[in-house]
């Protein structure tokens, strides 16, 4: 079934006129981290709130576009968990979280897929709200997965805590130097 959507023709026409064309489905940040605790439900009437803590690791930012699905899921999961950016216990070799081994913060950001347009940001690129909580939850599964068939990250009692997607959370993260790498999809 084909459909007219007047804001997506929109940014299709201005793309062929400027000859460039996006791919992009998704980005990623990825921090190496000491620990991290993550409030993933406020206070409210009473009620503590509740919060999920890592040790050290990576805090894994995501954000899903439009055009994202399970495929760019998967390889965004495969990256992330085995791309060489965390430090070595000893000495100075980069290894993957796998091979530290390391916990994992999965934390939701929709902000990531955010322009500039003025002094106001807009996040027409992002995918709907349902859709973007079901791949998020396929990521989340996917590294818990990965991280319990991995015999190091197993036998470490290495976990994988998430955030709560569409929410604001309060996060606090002690790092040992801001080792920040963002990537695309």
């Amino acid at each position: 079934m084909l459909y007219f959507h007047p804001v997506t023709s929109f940014l299709m026409a201005e793309e062929k006129k400027s000859g460039v064309t996006s791919n992009l489905k998704a980005k990623i940040v990825i921090q190496q981290c000491l620990s991290a605790t993550l409030q993933v439900k406020p206070q409210s009437d009473g009620v503590e709130a509740e919060y999920v803590e890592i040790d050290r690791g990576v805090v894994l930012y995501v954000c899903f576009l439009k055009g994202a699905d399970e495929e760019t899921v998967e390889k965004m999961a495969k990256f992330a968990l085995n791309i060489r950016l965390s430090e070595a216990l000893t000495g100075s070799k980069l290894v993957s979280i796998l091979d530290l081994p390391g916990d994992i913060l999965v934390v939701p950001q929709a902000t990531l897929g955010g322009k500039a347009k003025g002094k106001m940001m807009q996040y027409h690129s992002n995918i709907s709200k349902d859709t973007g909580r079901e791949l998020y939850q396929k990521f989340v599964d996917l590294c818990e997965a990965d991280i319990a068939r991995n015999a190091r990250t197993s036998e470490a009692n290495c976990k994988v805590r998430g955030g709560t997607y569409g929410n604001r959370q309060v996060l606090s993260l002690q790092t040992n130097g801001p080792f920040t790498h963002t990537m695309e999809f």
